[in-house]
């Protein structure tokens, strides 16, 4: 496909005089463009919703969550997947972001890495990627080599994949079981698709990993009953939330966090059933880790 003819590589008309604006003509104009990016994420609600119930499907048979994406795209994959550990206290193993050309890409150009076809099937083997598993392909163009060989691959080996684009009718979409296409339009500085593209894919992937968090009870609520009190604030958050659902005091909140050897949802079931850990672990297990379901059984 011409590049010159995407979305994502118009120019767009409201910043032709870019050079010649003033500072805050510049950050006006940026922050009228940024107000389509959510308009342009509304029109893909089913499309999300339905990747995000193949995501959920994969997790509770015990399947992996991969992005794979270059540049921009493959960076806000892997930052995506870095803040599912510590916000649901999962193993990193669980969500996965690779990039094209490695870790080295998130700080530094891999010249050529997005444009080999076979280099994310080598990243997908290298961690057993398996029927279990789901991959989600991010590239704000839609046509990004490493992406479509990733995606290729997955449906090769039965893997259920999702195309994450910002043009319509992108390549990497015959290759998704879901195809998500989020245009919200020419960027301001023509091709720069860490700006409208990047905040577009920034706001569905945080769909994607929250919610199919919220289907396997990685929440209360709108609590992260999950969270790993892993540094000081993390852990007055984790009291925080075990005094919101049970009504008990700071100290006793502290104390219920340290007999559940720092697991928010146990000490929430501790609290609210008189159980022992043990006993809890059961009925979590039981609830298949949902606490609404263990606390009132």
């Amino acid at each position: 496909m011409d590049i010159t003819k995407l979305t994502t590589e118009a120019q767009n008309a409201a910043t032709m005089n870019l050079d010649q604006m003033t500072p805050l003509e510049i950050v006006t104009t940026m922050n009228a463009e940024d107000k389509k990016v959510p308009l342009a994420v509304e029109q893909q609600l089913p499309q999300i919703a339905e990747a995000v119930s193949l995501i959920t499907a994969a997790f509770k048979q015990g399947g992996r969550l991969f992005y794979i994406g270059a540049g921009t795209s493959g960076r806000l994959g892997v930052l995506d997947a870095a803040e599912c550990v510590p916000t649901f206290g999962i193993d990193p193993e669980m969500v996965q972001g690779l990039i094209a050309g490695g870790q080295q890409a998130m700080t530094t150009a891999v010249e050529g890495a997005e444009d080999s076809l076979s280099l994310a099937q080598s990243d997908l083997e290298a961690r057993h990627l398996n029927a279990k598993d789901i991959v989600v392909g991010i590239a704000a163009s839609g046509r990004t080599p490493y992406v479509i060989g990733g995606l290729q691959f997955a449906q090769k080996n039965g893997v259920k994949t999702v195309a994450l684009s910002c043009n319509a009718n992108a390549e990497i979409s015959a290759f998704g079981d879901v195809a998500i296409e989020v245009v919200p339009g020419p960027e301001i500085l023509s091709g720069s698709t860490r700006l409208k593209s990047g905040t577009a894919q920034k706001m569905v992937l945080n769909m994607l990993s929250t919610a199919s968090m919220v289907g396997i009870g990685k929440t209360y609520g709108n609590l992260m009953v999950d969270v790993r009190p892993t540094n000081e604030k993390l852990v007055q958050r984790a009291k925080n939330i075990i005094m919101q659902i049970t009504h008990v005091d700071e100290a006793t909140a502290g104390q219920a966090l340290n007999a559940a050897d720092q697991s928010v949802k146990l000490a929430i079931v501790m609290l609210m059933t008189d159980d022992d850990i043990a006993q809890a672990a059961q009925r979590l297990e039981a609830a298949s880790g949902f606490v609404r379901g263990a606390i009132e059984k």
